[in-house]
Protein backbone atom coordinates (compact mmCIF):
# COMPACT_ATOMS: atom_id res chain seq x y z
CA UNK A 1 0.00 0.00 0.00
CA UNK A 2 1.19 3.46 -0.76
CA UNK A 3 1.26 6.23 1.82
CA UNK A 4 -1.75 7.86 0.16
CA UNK A 5 -3.77 4.66 0.47
CA UNK A 6 -2.79 4.27 4.13
CA UNK A 7 -3.90 7.81 4.90
CA UNK A 8 -7.13 7.29 2.95
CA UNK A 9 -7.92 4.24 5.09
CA UNK A 10 -7.08 6.10 8.31
CA UNK A 11 -9.19 9.12 7.38
CA UNK A 12 -12.04 6.91 6.18
CA UNK A 13 -12.03 5.06 9.48
CA UNK A 14 -12.03 8.33 11.38
CA UNK A 15 -14.99 9.64 9.38
CA UNK A 16 -17.01 6.46 9.86
CA UNK A 17 -16.26 6.38 13.60
CA UNK A 18 -17.15 10.04 14.03
CA UNK A 19 -20.34 9.68 11.96
CA UNK A 20 -21.61 6.74 14.00
CA UNK A 21 -20.98 8.55 17.27
CA UNK A 22 -22.52 11.75 15.94
CA UNK A 23 -25.61 9.88 14.77
CA UNK A 24 -26.66 9.22 18.37
CA UNK A 25 -26.43 12.93 19.10
CA UNK A 26 -28.37 13.96 16.00
CA UNK A 27 -30.96 11.16 16.14
CA UNK A 28 -34.10 11.67 18.19
CA UNK A 29 -34.22 10.97 21.91
CA UNK A 30 -34.03 7.28 22.86
CA UNK A 31 -37.60 7.23 24.18
CA UNK A 32 -38.81 8.32 20.73
CA UNK A 33 -37.06 5.44 18.98
CA UNK A 34 -39.13 2.33 18.22
CA UNK A 35 -39.16 -0.34 20.93
CA UNK A 36 -37.63 -3.02 18.68
CA UNK A 37 -34.69 -0.68 17.95
CA UNK A 38 -34.09 0.01 21.64
CA UNK A 39 -34.22 -3.72 22.41
CA UNK A 40 -31.67 -4.34 19.68
CA UNK A 41 -29.33 -1.67 21.03
CA UNK A 42 -29.12 -3.52 24.36
CA UNK A 43 -27.61 -6.47 22.50
CA UNK A 44 -24.85 -4.48 20.77
CA UNK A 45 -22.38 -4.51 23.68
CA UNK A 46 -22.57 -8.28 24.32
CA UNK A 47 -22.28 -8.96 20.58
CA UNK A 48 -19.18 -6.77 20.26
CA UNK A 49 -17.63 -8.35 23.35
CA UNK A 50 -18.26 -11.83 21.96
CA UNK A 51 -16.77 -10.83 18.59
CA UNK A 52 -13.63 -9.57 20.31
CA UNK A 53 -13.22 -12.50 22.70
CA UNK A 54 -14.18 -15.50 20.54
CA UNK A 55 -11.05 -15.43 18.32
CA UNK A 56 -8.88 -15.20 21.44
CA UNK A 57 -10.61 -18.07 23.23
CA UNK A 58 -11.21 -20.52 20.39
CA UNK A 59 -7.72 -21.47 19.26
CA UNK A 60 -7.26 -23.48 16.07
CA UNK A 61 -4.68 -26.21 15.74
CA UNK A 62 -4.44 -27.85 12.31
CA UNK A 63 -7.70 -26.19 11.35
CA UNK A 64 -9.63 -27.72 14.27
CA UNK A 65 -10.82 -25.76 17.34
CA UNK A 66 -9.20 -26.66 20.65
CA UNK A 67 -12.05 -26.93 23.14
CA UNK A 68 -10.15 -28.08 26.23
CA UNK A 69 -6.99 -25.97 26.18
CA UNK A 70 -6.04 -23.32 28.75
CA UNK A 71 -7.89 -20.48 27.04
CA UNK A 72 -11.32 -22.12 26.67
CA UNK A 73 -11.12 -23.52 30.20
CA UNK A 74 -10.13 -20.13 31.64
CA UNK A 75 -12.95 -18.48 29.68
CA UNK A 76 -15.39 -21.04 31.12
CA UNK A 77 -14.15 -20.27 34.65
CA UNK A 78 -14.54 -16.53 34.03
CA UNK A 79 -18.02 -17.01 32.58
CA UNK A 80 -19.09 -19.13 35.55
CA UNK A 81 -17.73 -16.64 38.08
CA UNK A 82 -19.33 -13.74 36.20
CA UNK A 83 -22.66 -15.53 35.96
CA UNK A 84 -22.75 -16.49 39.65
CA UNK A 85 -21.45 -13.21 41.11
CA UNK A 86 -22.56 -10.66 38.48
CA UNK A 87 -19.21 -8.95 39.09
CA UNK A 88 -17.25 -8.21 35.91
CA UNK A 89 -14.00 -7.41 37.73
CA UNK A 90 -14.11 -10.64 39.68
CA UNK A 91 -14.81 -12.58 36.47
CA UNK A 92 -11.88 -10.92 34.69
CA UNK A 93 -9.55 -11.58 37.61
CA UNK A 94 -10.66 -15.20 37.96
CA UNK A 95 -10.24 -15.73 34.22
CA UNK A 96 -6.74 -14.27 34.23
CA UNK A 97 -5.60 -16.23 37.28
CA UNK A 98 -7.06 -19.48 35.95
CA UNK A 99 -5.37 -18.91 32.58
CA UNK A 100 -2.02 -18.33 34.26
CA UNK A 101 -2.42 -21.44 36.44
CA UNK A 102 -3.55 -23.60 33.52
CA UNK A 103 -0.63 -22.42 31.37
CA UNK A 104 1.81 -23.02 34.23
CA UNK A 105 0.66 -26.60 34.77
CA UNK A 106 0.61 -27.24 31.03
CA UNK A 107 -3.09 -27.99 30.60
Amino acid sequence: MTATEVWAVILGGMIVTYATRLSFIILPRPERLPEYFRRGLRLVAPAVLAAILAPQVIVLESGQPVLFGPRPLAAAVAALIGWRTRNAWLAIGAGMVSLWVLQAVGA
